[in-house]
């Protein structure tokens, strides 16, 4: 007797076919429409159906709120809505940049401003260096043939998955007063330390935790493009007896370079907008010690007693300008790279 074809169908093959149907249905009334428009505008400009979408919320979510705020730069007074608020041009502006001397915080109207771009200054200077040399150092030890490798690349790459709230959480918890690493110190005799007190430990710990944060992500680009760098180039400069240092400078580094100018500029552009991160850690204290532009605008549009929410319009497109020129260099950097 013959054995029909469905009863030799496993449970999840019959599931399968269960859950086929409604699927091949939505596709077919997908089919319909999708086929009119492609007789109707032709297939080369089909891509552009696909994209509208994207481009739709693209253009709701970031363009129209990037007018919306340049025009928020162009008035002035405590009005929340647009159409109530006082135009009053490039005032904005010229309050943020009137210093008598741009070197001296004090000196400026907004000094408040000022003492945000000179901590951001310092954090970044600091911060990207710190980065991308313990990125390199860290992505050419996971590059050598050592014990473990895949697990220590996902040990390395995991703060990166963590939100930056729940990694300055973790780093409050240990720098307190009575947390983890007072209680440590206290084991050997030492006194407690008051991290978030001293400017100079702040700002120190606010650099700490954004390099180790996010040092992950660059050491997987570096250990890409070492990855890429042909094996027979290190083979002919071992039978040639080249040193280490020699094989690193000469080898390595120019064929690497692309990638970290790459890191370079990414690096430069997310140090520029560091906020949660420090603004859980810190707040910005102890006083403004660890206030960065980003916190300022913040604080300036939402948290003052009196908000000004022109003022934090003009600093923030002030910001953009800036995070513009550096997106024109990452830009021009994957150019390089890829060429």
């Amino acid at each position: 007797m013959a054995v029909s074809d469905n009863t030799s169908l496993s449970f999840g093959e019959r599931l399968n076919a269960v859950f086929a149907w409604p699927v091949q249905l939505l596709f077919r009334l997908f089919e319909i429409p999708l086929s009119w428009v492609q007789r109707t505008i032709g297939i080369p400009r089909m891509p552009w159906i696909f994209l509208l979408p994207n481009l739709a919320f693209f253009g709701l979510f970031v363009v129209v709120p990037l007018f919306i705020n340049f025009a928020y730069s162009l008035t002035g007074g405590a009005e929340l809505f647009l159409q109530n608020r006082v135009y009053v041009g490039a005032e904005q502006y010229g309050y943020l940049m009137d210093c008598g001397s741009y070197l001296d915080a004090n000196t400026c109207r907004e000094d408040r401003f000022w003492k945000a771009v000179y901590n951001t200054i310092v954090f970044v200077f600091f911060q990207v260096s710190f980065m991308v040399l313990f990125s390199l150092i860290t992505a050419l030890i996971l590059n050598q043939n050592i014990r473990a490798r895949g697990f220590f690349r996902s040990v390395y790459f995991f703060p990166v998955l963590l939100s930056p709230v729940v990694v300055a959480l973790i780093w409050k918890w240990i720098l307190l007063r009575d947390g983890v690493l007072n209680a440590f110190l206290a084991n050997f005799g030492i006194d407690k330390m008051l991290f978030f007190v001293d400017p100079a430990w702040s700002m120190f710990w606010a650099i700490f935790v954004s390099v180790w944060a996010h040092m992950g992500f660059y050491t997987l680009i570096l250990l890409a493009g070492l990855q890429a760098i042909p094996p027979d180039l290190y083979e002919a400069a071992e039978m040639d007896g080249t040193k280490r240092e020699r094989v690193f400078f000469r080898i390595t580094l120019p064929l690497l370079w692309p990638n970290l100018l790459v890191v370079l500029v990414l690096a430069l552009i997310k140090s520029v907008q560091i906020f949660d991160e420090v603004f859980v850690l810190t707040g910005g204290g102890p006083g403004t010690a660890t206030q960065f532009i980003v916190q300022y605008i913040y604080n300036t549009g939402f948290t003052n007693q009196v908000q000004n929410f022109g003022l934090a319009a003009a600093a923030s497109v002030v910001l953009g300008v800036v995070l513009f020129v550096l997106t024109l260099m990452q830009l021009a950097a994957t150019r390089r790279k890829d060429g």
